[in-house]
């Protein structure tokens, strides 16, 4: 079954990258996963989701053997992949980085921000997942960071912030802003209230700002907001909202 992905312009142009922003289209899952779940942990079917895993991986050019994927606990731990994997153990880890070709680095989200870099002179990507706790506890700076440390530059690094929810769809708690304020007193640029209501949090703007501070210039917003259009990702907030459960999708870069 074909594969529909978005792609980030900067990124496309790097001929040794491959990479592609991977929706709810073109898999095989069905239900709720319908239709290109990739998670084990949300209740589809395994082998489902393995055969999704497979027409992601091929259609960038890899093979299913050369995807790797973390088990993401909404950390700031970067996993730096030296080698390729020998086995199976899950790395626990919200971001990686490597300078191996034919290695490609997969994310999942539903509502979270999904970021892929690279730097093409220094042969180096990175995929990171950002949460907001995530975020505010360093995740983006931290894989920048671990990209540095094997050659990059902040200032070639080309980096693309996927389909992620929006500040318009993310209503949070009356003490979410405080706390999230406590920790980083800059923080209040994100939040906005819509006619006295709850505060809203643009945490893709917020993760662009951390971008920013980690001295990357080259950003690029893709892809549109995944509670604001079910029919194309998979959103967990939408989805609780109307009762039921939802999949993942999947972020892939790699070098060739």
């Amino acid at each position: 079954m074909t594969q529909h992905y978005e792609q980030s312009a900067a990124l496309a142009d790097l001929p040794e990258v491959r990479h592609g922003f991977f929706g709810r289209k073109g898999g095989s899952s069905l239900g709720e996963f319908s239709e290109n779940n990739m998670s084990i942990a949300v209740g589809d079917t395994p082998r489902l989701v393995d055969i999704n895993r497979t027409g992601a991986a091929e259609a960038l050019g890899f093979f299913r053997n050369q995807l790797f994927l973390l088990k993401q606990v909404h950390s700031n731990l970067v996993h730096r992949l030296d080698a390729y994997p020998t086995n199976d153990q899950p790395v626990e880890a919200d971001a990686i980085v490597t300078r191996q070709p034919q290695l490609a680095l997969g994310i999942l989200t539903a509502d979270c921000t999904p970021i892929l870099l690279a730097d093409r002179e220094a042969g180096v990507v990175g995929a990171a997942h950002a949460g907001w706790r995530g975020a505010v506890d360093g995740i983006v700076g931290n894989t920048v960071a671990s990209m540095v440390a094997l050659g990059a530059d902040p200032a070639r690094i080309a980096a693309a912030i996927g389909p992620t929810i929006s500040g318009e769809n993310y209503e949070v708690g009356p003490h979410f802003m405080d706390d999230f304020v406590k920790l980083r007193p800059d923080g209040w640029r994100h939040f906005s209230t819509h006619n006295g209501a709850r505060a809203h949090f643009d945490l893709p703007g917020f993760v662009a700002d951390e971008l920013g501070r980690a001295g990357v210039t080259q950003v690029e917003r893709v892809g549109g907001c995944t509670y604001g259009a079910p029919e194309r990702y998979f959103s967990h907030r939408y989805a609780t909202h109307q009762g039921g459960k939802t999949g993942r999708q999947i972020a892939i870069i790699g070098l060739i």
